[in-house]
């Protein structure tokens, strides 16, 4: 059995929290503390969130996506593959160091996706992106933290209480979706995209993209 190595550490803003790179032969996984956030072989769903919001807004000629995270990059190569040549792809990353993790000991599994002419990258919190648009984009994915219930930052929950809600909301263009990844279900949260008025429809995805393995979760939610 390959040891993990240890690659690098990263402070989180706003937190005294710490990321840890690991790498195993050719596996990557970034941790934080007991929990492993993601690892480089487990991408069907972080992929899926991409795949289920492009299908919404597949008629939209120009689509503008805001994704809220980098990670390993499966949302955003999932994106690239499905959204067509004149699409816009925003990625917010809170994190300088995953960007530079992305552009040095992970630039293997990233490919050239940080390149593509569709893709500009800006390293703020994904928040403070969508409390200064208004209409703005026709997709905002969210693959950060743990989801609803955040495990890195607390200042995570924003995005996901009922003001945060309506300010993603008014950020979308009308018929815009707002896709939101989840290490699993939560009714609570279901429950308040509901009451901020959106249409919403919850999808369990495998962690591996196949049978098998664990479940995660994805809302699909319709701005009117």
């Amino acid at each position: 059995m390959i040891p993990w190595e240890k690659l690098d550490t990263a402070k989180i803003p706003g937190s005294d929290e710490e990321l840890r790179l690991m790498r195993r032969g050719k596996e990557f996984s970034i941790k934080l503390g007991t929990n492993e956030l993601m690892n480089s072989r487990l991408s069907g769903s972080e992929a899926a969130l991409a795949t289920l919001a492009a299908k919404q807004i597949e008629k939209v000629a120009k689509p503008v996506v805001l994704i809220g995270g980098l990670g390993m990059g499966f949302t955003l190569r999932a994106a690239l593959a499905v959204l067509g040549a004149q699409a816009k792809i925003v990625v917010s990353e809170l994190v300088p160091s995953v960007v530079a993790w992305a552009r040095g000991p992970m630039a293997e599994v990233f490919g050239d996706s940080l390149d593509d002419a569709r893709v500009s990258i800006c390293e703020i919190d994904v928040g403070e992106v969508i409390r200064a648009k208004r209409s703005a984009f026709d997709a905002i994915l969210l693959d950060v933290d743990n989801g609803p219930e955040g495990l890195t930052r607390k200042g995570n929950d924003a995005l996901y209480d009922a003001s945060g809600l309506q300010v993603a909301k008014t950020a979308l263009r009308p018929g815009g979706v707002l896709a939101v990844w989840s290490s699993g279900p939560n009714s609570a949260f279901t429950g308040r995209l509901k009451r901020a008025g959106f249409d919403v429809n919850e999808v369990n995805v495998r962690a591996t993209g196949r049978g098998g393995g664990a479940r995660h979760m994805i809302w699909i939610a319709r701005k009117p």
